[in-house]
């Protein structure tokens, strides 16, 4: 993918940024540094920065500040609690956190289009803002931006993910669900513990613990529709401290990925109903945590196509991809207002959240510019 001569100094500076974000990962709610770093070149290249009572993240704002067009380009900024093993010579500087999600990639994306549109700002027939938006790894930030009403006036939102699953050179997107709705649950059942000698003593919580795990499964298989994709994973039990005596808990925790909000309602209302009729059965008392995520990304056909004829122009060939169980806080933000989320190819090898993770940052440049050619003609298309 070339770049042209007149571009190569923003290319070269926002690698550069790339790296320097990489090396200070920050967690979610906890992105101070990363703020500040991202304020200082907006302040540098003399781009607006709105302003709300946000505690991380920013929104800059480029184009007729009076102008009812208003057009919404979306990045991360957050890491995760991952300890390093990407072998990178830039590898990251604080313990225990990294950017293994690409959020690093994805900021410095959206600056370089800043950056972009702040050259040609006196032509632009309307407003683009550009979120640089906190605590996405824990689905806090997009509500939170919403809350400011900074967005209430937008007529589209576009938003990135990089993708190790597609090389780079590709981008994709689809009309409908892309990614999951993304619902976290965790069970506690409270027995009557005993000697182990004596189990007729108490009432084991770890013999409950199998009925629930086993019929935790058939949400799926005797609930849920064949054609409607879900996904239900328990992925951590606890019980007991010691081999010789029963306990009087159990714990389990798990997940809920669906892309239909009729097969999320389904999913908990039967799980609840199994819980009570297991504790029912063994006289114990089972209670369930559901703690709801962020919905289904479901993209705006209209835009989706809009979006993915956009990719030539900054060097792509666009595909249309399958959707994903991963979870997007950007669909919160398609509660209030149409938009299109679009996969970027990264080049893997590895997956994201992978203690190896890394992009290929040949895809830098070109996600910047494809992101300040679609503001662009997104604001066209709204005259």
């Amino acid at each position: 993918m070339k770049i042209r001569p007149e571009h190569q100094d923003i290319a070269q500076f926002i690698q550069a940024f790339r790296l320097e974000l990489h090396r200070f990962p920050e967690l979610s709610n906890h992105e101070f540094e990363t703020t500040a770093r991202i304020k200082a070149v907006l302040d540098q290249y003399q781009i607006r920065i709105v302003d709300l009572p946000l505690k991380t993240g920013l929104v800059a704002e480029l184009g007729d500040a009076n102008s009812p067009h208003l057009v919404v380009l979306r990045s991360d900024i957050d890491a995760l609690p991952i300890e390093e093993q990407s072998g990178v010579d830039y590898v990251s500087q604080n313990a225990g956190v990294m950017h293994a999600c690409g959020h690093d990639f994805h900021a410095s994306a959206a600056l370089g289009a800043a950056i972009l549109l702040k050259k040609i700002e006196h032509t632009l027939p309307g407003r683009v803002r550009v979120l640089f938006q906190a605590a996405e790894e824990i689905f806090e930030g997009a509500p939170a931006l919403l809350a400011t009403g900074a967005l209430d006036d937008a007529a589209v939102i576009f938003g990135i993910h990089n993708d190790p699953t597609l090389p780079v050179g590709v981008l994709g997107s689809k009309a409908g669900a892309l990614t999951a709705g993304v619902d976290r649950f965790d069970i506690t059942i409270s027995g009557t513990g005993s000697h182990a000698a004596r189990p007729h003593d108490g009432n084991d919580p770890v013999i409950i613990l199998g009925q629930v795990i086993g019929a935790v499964q058939t949400l799926l298989s005797r609930n849920v529709p064949s054609d409607h994709n879900a996904v239900v994973s328990i992925t951590q039990v606890h019980s007991g401290s010691t081999w010789n005596v029963i306990p009087d808990k159990a714990w389990l925790e798990g997940t809920v990925r669906t892309f239909n909000q009729d097969t999320r309602e389904l999913i908990e209302r039967r799980l609840r109903q199994i819980l009570q009729g297991i504790g029912d059965a063994f006289e114990a008392t089972i209670t369930l945590n559901w703690l709801a995520g962020p919905p289904s990304v479901v993209n705006d056909a209209e835009w989706v196509e809009f979006a993915l004829e956009q990719a030539p122009s900054a060097g792509f060939e666009a595909l249309t991809v399958q959707a994903s169980p991963i979870g997007e806080d950007f669909a919160f933000y398609q509660q209030q207002m149409r938009g299109a989320f679009i996969m970027i190819g990264s080049g893997g090898p590895y997956s994201l959240h992978h203690p190896a993770f890394r992009v290929d940052d040949r895809a830098l440049f070109p996600t910047a510019d494809y992101l300040h050619r679609l503001a662009v003609k997104a604001l066209e298309k709204l005259q």
